[in-house]
């Protein structure tokens, strides 16, 4: 791949995994409309080790906490808020490993991979986004988070392993849908994201090993960090609109892609 052709890879993917407008959809639709050469599964990796790397580091007080809590939860206690907000994050996670395992061995997540599934989905799953954030009160924060709620945002989650449904617009929905407020949503999808590009990252590396070399090793340092930069300037950009704007422009914008997406699909 070329270096501009890493870049826009590189860039895509920090921009769109912590936005409510799907990542994965986006890295589909590159290749796909526009004819340039497919990133592959090395380069894959590498921009979700930075994306990886950005939220760990934006939310790293919670991220240590709930470290720190995964140790005691490990020795069999959770007594503090860190060891429970760990236990929540696994229970979070599970649906979406198991399916998402279970899609992968089966070759059914290839099949979805087309440009009328994503205008689908960016299409609907904007509008969901959009009911849920005008319907939802703003009663409850991050620290109200409970087994059930994790649960119900751990199920959302499995439907965006449908291209185009974006993970974190899924899950901020289903937690607005709950009732958190705007900035508790995304903080809780934000922190539900790291357990599953970890999963996921580590699904994809076994369809890597062995293909490795100095170049490709290059390659994917540099989208890596692009990655984490793109990602990093996402999230403090998002998270600071939600002090005072609400998802609709995030829903204008899907909205308007996937009926474009339609329109060039069944053409």
């Amino acid at each position: 791949m070329t270096l501009l052709q890493l870049l826009l890879v590189a860039i895509i993917q920090g921009l769109t995994e912590f936005l409510p407008v799907s990542s994965s959809g986006h890295l589909i639709l590159l290749p796909t409309l526009t004819g340039a050469q497919d990133q592959g599964l090395a380069i894959d990796v590498a921009v979700h080790v930075g994306t990886l790397l950005a939220v760990v580091l934006y939310f790293r007080t919670a991220v240590a906490e709930a470290t720190v809590g995964l140790g005691r939860l490990l020795r069999g206690k959770m007594d503090t808020p860190g060891a429970r907000t760990a236990f929540l994050l696994i229970i979070a996670t599970i649906p979406v490993m198991v399916v998402g395992l279970i899609l992968k061995v089966l070759g059914i997540d290839e099949m979805l991979r087309s440009v009328a599934v994503i205008g689908w989905t960016m299409l609907i799953f904007g509008l969901v986004l959009y009911w849920a954030d005008k319907t939802g009160t703003k009663a409850r924060t991050s620290e109200d988070w409970q087994l059930k709620d994790a649960l119900w945002m751990g199920l959302a989650q499995v439907i965006a392993l449908i291209p185009g449904t974006s993970r974190s617009g899924i899950t901020i929905t289903a937690a607005r849908k709950l009732g958190y407020d705007r900035t508790s949503a995304a903080t809780l999808s934000m922190l539900m994201s790291i357990p599953t590009i970890l999963a996921s990252g580590a699904l994809l590396s076994l369809d890597v090993i062995g293909q490795a070399n100095w170049q490709l090793a290059r390659d994917a340092s540099i989208a890596a960090a692009f990655a984490f930069v793109a990602a990093m300037l996402a999230l403090i950009l998002m998270m600071r609109l939600l002090r005072s704007v609400s998802f609709t422009p995030y829903v204008i914008y899907r909205v308007i892609l996937g009926i474009a997406l339609l329109v060039y699909a069944y053409s």
